[in-house]
């Protein structure tokens, strides 16, 4: 069996201990209810023989809501649902540490397992978090121009799933009582519901908070008392607060004074599919006593699957291993589900983002 710094290694418990190791880092959006997981999608791309890329059907709702009127004369005209289909790539990650004497001077008497599998952890989460967050930016940047079905549906996406209120005057370009309201609702209408989370930078709820808008869950504990839980709510939406959400500095142009926009993402339960369905070898470990006198070296390797609900994956020839975090964030590899000749509402992607200054 491996041995790491003279102790036994054994890859399943490791993995097993890994998962059971509170994570503490600022990576909501990868813990949030908004990463979801596709069965049909992980059935296909869940064994180890080098999968890559999957289509799997979509299907398409039955007509419009229009019944025909009966008047006893009239033949019933019948119409065909649509199926489509939505793509899913994997994604591989890989990285390896290297110490000496590892668990004597780095953990200075802290327990070996526990040492390592929290630094390990918190890692993962932020590896997950900055795949999501290309995810989204490949999604917001999807190509609109053409007159092809995909790309009218993006534009139409994109321009009502963003609520930029950056150009407004005043504190009307600042997150207020009504921001998240309209922002929802000019991204799906009386589909607003859909949207079930808001997260975002620290500037932001701060200025909530300061207003009064965002309230804070309570519980109850066994004396009758009331707290305050560090978990809050706007508009009904849970709200989780991030500082790894994007921001953009702009430069003064003309009479408008330089400024930092702010985004944050609107989501709804299992808009993003980030699965993990893991690696042949997870976890190795290596002993190599020559250089520097000894030294052991950690080597970590994950694999997900990624696609957003609604959105396909368009795999280009380029990727033909692993779908790197540039892949995931270039727009001309996503396009809304469409059969060529219409496509999916977009009321139906729960997915939407507010830009403001604050």
């Amino acid at each position: 069996m491996a041995k790491f710094d003279s102790k036994t290694f054994n890859p399943q418990a490791f993995g097993a201990y890994v998962k059971r190791i509170p994570n503490v880092t600022k990576t909501e959006l990868a813990k949030s209810g908004a990463v979801g997981t596709n069965e049909q999608a992980r059935a296909a791309l869940s064994n180890q023989t080098g999968s890559l890329y999957a289509r799997i059907p979509y299907f398409g709702r039955i007509g419009g809501g229009t019944s025909q009127n009966n008047d006893g004369s009239t033949d019933i005209v019948s119409s065909n649902t649509t199926t489509y289909e939505q793509g899913f790539v994997t994604a591989s990650r890989m990285d390896g540490w290297t110490e000496r004497s590892f668990s004597k001077n780095i953990t200075a008497g802290v327990d070996f397992m526990d040492n390592v599998a929290a630094q390990v952890a918190d890692y993962k989460m932020e590896v997950k978090q900055a795949m999501l967050l290309a995810i989204l930016s490949g999604v917001f940047g999807m190509k609109t121009t053409g007159t092809d079905v995909a790309a009218k549906a993006a534009k139409e996406f994109i321009d009502k799933h963003t609520y930029d209120i950056t150009g407004k005057a005043g504190d009307d370009a600042l997150v207020g009582a009504a921001t998240l309201n309209q922002a929802i609702q000019k991204a799906c209408g009386d589909n607003k519901n859909i949207f079930k989370l808001a997260i975002m930078h620290s500037e932001i709820a701060t200025r909530l908070e300061n207003m009064k808008l965002l309230k804070y869950l309570t519980q109850t504990d066994g004396e009758g008392i009331q707290r305050d839980l560090a978990i809050a709510t706007w508009n009904g939406r849970l709200v989780l607060i991030d500082d790894n959400m994007p921001t953009e500095d702009v430069a003064t142009s003309g009479d408008v004074a330089a400024y930092t926009a702010y985004t944050t993402y609107i989501l709804g339960s299992g808009a993003i599919i980030l699965d993990d369905i893991g690696d042949s070898v997870p976890y190795e470990m290596s002993r190599d006593p020559k250089t520097n006198g000894g030294q052991d070296t950690l080597y970590v390797r994950d694999r997900y699957i990624c696609g957003v609900d609604g959105i396909s994956f368009e795999k280009p020839a380029s990727i033909t291993a692993s779908a790197s975090n540039t892949d995931l964030s270039t727009g001309t590899n996503w396009n809304i589900i469409n059969d060529g000749s219409k496509a999916i509402p977009h009321k139906a992607i729960a997915i939407a983002k507010i830009v403001s200054k604050g």
